[in-house]
C-alpha cells in the first residue's frame, strides 16, 4: 500500500530481498487505515551500530577513493533515489521507509578510528566521508559522531573528502579550516535541482538547495576546497538544469562539478518507480523511458565504467553538456590531490606521547 508521509521519501516499505515472510496492512472494513497511518507517521528510532571496525576498502575501479567511512547506516534524509537503501536487507530491514527511520549510529567511531590509523603498517590515504549515507544527516546534529571522526583525522593528519547534501557541514567549519590549512580536505556539497518542490519531495529531509548553495559559499569564503556534486542526474526529471546549476555552483564558489547518472539497484527501482507515480504521474513513464535509454535498456546497470554515467546517445548529451558548462564557468580547475606525507599515526589509547 501507497502512503505519503511528510517529511518521508518513501511511500513503500517493501519486504527486505533476504526475508523469507512479508507483512501487509489490510484495512478492517471501516476505512480509517489511511487516516491512522497519517496521523501516526513513521518516527526516527536510533540503534548503536556495534561495529567491529570503521574503515571500508574497495577495489572498484570507477570511485576515485578506495577507503571510506560512514558514520551512520540509514539516512533519514530520505532521498527517494539513494542507491544506498538496499543496504538494509543486510539488516533485515526494508529499503523503503525502514532506511530512512531506523537509523544506526557508530558511537564508538572515534575510537575504532583511532585503532586502525594507529596499526604498525598503516598507509595513509584519502579517506570518502559519507560516500554511501549522509555524515551530517540530521541525528549528527546531536550525536557529533562526525564531528569526533574529523577531530581524530586532525589530530593524525590524515587526508579526508566529504560529500553531503546537507549545510550541517559549516558547524565543524573550526575543524575544516585547519585541515583545509594543511591541505588534508576537500568538501563536494550535493545539489540535485534548484527547483525548491522538487527538492522536497526528491530529499524531503535535506536543506534547501538554497541554504546548501550558502553553505558552499561559507566554506569556499574559509578556505575549504569545495565543489558541487549533482547527483543524480534523472533524465526527465532534472537534467535540463545542468546549466543552472553550474551558474549557481560557480556564483557560491565552487571550483570543481561533478555528475552521476541515477541508479537504481534492487529495490530502490520499485521505490523510484512508486515515488513518480505519487509525485509525477504525468511524466512517470517519460523518466523510466529515458533513464532505459542510458542504461541500455535497463533501469539500473551495474557493471563497472557504465554504472555512473551511463552509455548510448542521451548520456553522451548529458556528458557533453556537462564538458561545456564546466568549461563556461570555470569549473573544470585541476584537482589538488590531499595530501599524505603528513600523516602521524595517534595515540591508540588516546593518551598524547611525551615524545
Amino acid at each position: 500500500m501507497q502512503q505519503v508521509h511528510k517529511g518521508r521519501g518513501a511511500t513503500l516499505n517493501p519486504p527486505g530481498r533476504f526475508e523469507r515472510h512479508a507483512a501487509a496492512l489490510a484495512d478492517d472494513g471501516w476505512g480509517t487505515l489511511a487516516e491512522l497511518l497519517a496521523e501516526a507517521g513513521p518516527r526516527t528510532e536510533v540503534r548503536l551500530d556495534r561495529a567491529g571496525s570503521l574503515i571500508v576498502y574497495n577495489q572498484s575501479p570507477d570511485i576515485g577513493f578506495d577507503a571510506s567511512i560512514n558514520p551512520y547506516r540509514g539516512c533519514e534524509h530520505g532521498c527517494i533515489y539513494c542507491y544506498a537503501r538496499p543496504w538494509h536487507a543486510f539488516l533485515g530491514l526494508s529499503s523503503g521507509l525502514d532506511f530512512e527511520t531506523r537509523i544506526f549510529a557508530k558511537e564508538d567511531a572515534a575510537a575504532l578510528l583511532r585503532r586502525e590509523l594507529a596499526r604498525p603498517g598503516y598507509v595513509a590515504r584519502p579517506i570518502a566521508l559519507g560516500a554511501a549515507t549522509d555524515p551530517y544527516q540530521p541525528v549528527e546534529r546531536r550525536l557529533r559522531i562526525t564531528r569526533s571522526i574529523l577531530e581524530v583525522l586532525l589530530e593524525a593528519r590524515h587526508p579526508v573528502g566529504i560529500v553531503t547534501k546537507s549545510a550541517g557541514v559549516v558547524r565543524d567549519l573550526d575543524l575544516l579550516e585547519a585541515l583545509a590549512g594543511q591541505g588534508l580536505v576537500r568538501v563536494q556539497i550535493s545539489v540535485t535541482t534548484l527547483d525548491g518542490e522538487l527538492a522536497r519531495q526528491l530529499e524531503p529531509r535535506c536543506p534547501t538547495p538554497t541554504v546548501r548553495l550558502a553553505a558552499l559559499r561559507r566554506l569556499a569564503d574559509t578556505g575549504v576546497p569545495a565543489g558541487v556534486n549533482m547527483a543524480p542526474v534523472i533524465p526527465g526529471l532534472n537534467d535540463q538544469e545542468i546549466e543552472v546549476i553550474a551558474k549557481a555552483a560557480a556564483a557560491a564558489g565552487a571550483d570543481l562539478l561533478f555528475w552521476t547518472l541515477v541508479r537504481l539497484p534492487h529495490e530502490v527501482k520499485e521505490l523510484f518507480q512508486a515515488w513518480l507515480e505519487t509525485h509525477r504521474p504525468d511524466r512517470a513513464g517519460r523518466v523510466l523511458s529515458l533513464i532505459r535509454q542510458a542504461r541500455g535498456g535497463r533501469l539500473n546497470d551495474p557493471e563497472f565504467g557504465s554504472r555512473m554515467r551511463g552509455e548510448g546517445p542521451l548520456a553522451q548529451l548529458i556528458a557533453d553538456r556537462f564538458r561545456l558548462a564546466r568549461q563556461r564557468h570555470g569549473l573544470q580547475r585541476r584537482r589538488v590531490p590531499l595530501r599524505t606525507d603528513l600523516f602521524r599515526p595517534p595515540a591508540a589509547d588516546g593518551q598524547l606521547s611525551l615524545f
